[in-house]
């Protein structure tokens, strides 16, 4: 049973939340800078006063027990807000400076990192960014743990404790093969779906269920292929194969039309489209710096020119456009 008078300190909770994330002590030890027999004895330390075992640890793997499970949120909380005051402790420090640990998604990454490194970096040159590309659940989940600061992702999110701050929002387009009778048309009905071979991503990508939904909002049922692809870039290879059709978002198009195999043809407004924005965890107390953040990536990704500024877009470009990631 847990002693009420008992007062984890910092470091023990800090020694909890880094075993949980990497569930590798060595690992988790190198990230905090210390022994691992030093881990080892905060961890026992903080057991031993909640009365809790909390990490379960084998000669091959080392898990978290069901406890250790239920109290992992609070222990990444207090860490968070433990932070946060030493910042505010520090005046004018600030905490878009030193290592932040940024997810995206695999229809974001590729098309936006380039313009947004370069940018960054030259706005924000005490900021070390580290990347992960990974699908939602997967970076929402990592988010949670506290091995991610922040992601960028398509809304909403939907996930308790996360905060959401919108970037901006992107029409999607159909990718066709050179030479398709469609290739170059603007007024595209989303219904011409059904008569078209329509190729998707694997399951746990959102761009498929946007697909999907694009193709539900028209009342069409689409020929799917069996042909399914892990990423982007595999689909509009199929594409330029013959293979079939896909969705790709506006910020894809100039990278993947690049190689001169693809054509595209647009939808009629109201066009279908998505919104992406920042996540991060509420309990962190840095909302402000990470909307200060999400409005440098919105502006590096807007000088594209292919997106619309969050807070402008009550349908596309034109006024007209309809979000689908309303609904996931």
């Amino acid at each position: 049973m847990t002693d009420q008078s008992y007062q984890p300190p910092i470091t023990a909770l800090r020694a909890f939340v880094s075993v949980a994330k990497h569930l590798h002590f060595g690992s988790a030890a190198a990230e905090l800078g210390v022994s691992q027999p030093s881990l080892s004895q905060a961890l026992a330390g903080l057991e031993a006063g909640l009365g809790l075992r909390l990490v379960e640890r084998t000669t091959r793997r080392v898990m978290l027990t069901a406890e250790g499970r239920r109290l992992l949120g609070s222990a990444i909380a207090v860490c968070d807000a433990v932070d946060d005051f030493l910042l505010d402790a520090a005046g004018d420090l600030d905490p878009l400076s030193g290592t932040l640990r940024l997810g995206l998604i695999p229809t974001i990454a590729p098309y936006i990192l380039p313009r947004v490194l370069h940018g960054l970096a030259d706005r924000r040159p005490a900021l070390d960014l580290l990347v992960v590309e990974d699908q939602t659940d997967r970076l929402l989940g990592q988010l949670r743990d506290g091995a991610l600061d922040a992601a960028v992702l398509a809304l909403p999110a939907g996930a308790p404790g996360i905060g959401e701050i919108p970037m901006y929002a992107e029409d999607f387009v159909l990718a066709l093969p050179q030479g398709h009778p469609l290739a170059g048309r603007k007024r595209l009905s989303p219904k011409m779906l059904e008569d078209l071979p329509l190729l998707l991503l694997d399951e746990g990508h959102c761009l498929r269920d946007q697909a999907l939904e694009v193709c539900q909002l028209a009342g069409v049922s689409p020929d799917l292929r069996q042909t399914r692809a892990a990423s982007l870039t595999t689909a509009v290879q199929c594409v330029e194969g013959g293979l079939g059709v896909t969705l790709i978002p506006q910020t894809a198009v100039a990278v993947e039309t690049a190689a001169g195999g693809l054509a595209t043809a647009e939808f009629a407004r109201p066009r279908p489209g998505r919104t992406i924005g920042l996540v991060y965890r509420e309990s962190s107390g840095r909302g402000e710096a990470y909307r200060a953040l999400a409005a440098d990536i919105a502006e590096l990704v807007a000088d594209g020119g292919a997106v619309t500024p969050a807070g402008t877009r009550s349908g596309g470009t034109d006024g007209t456009a309809v979000d689908l990631t309303s609904e996931r």
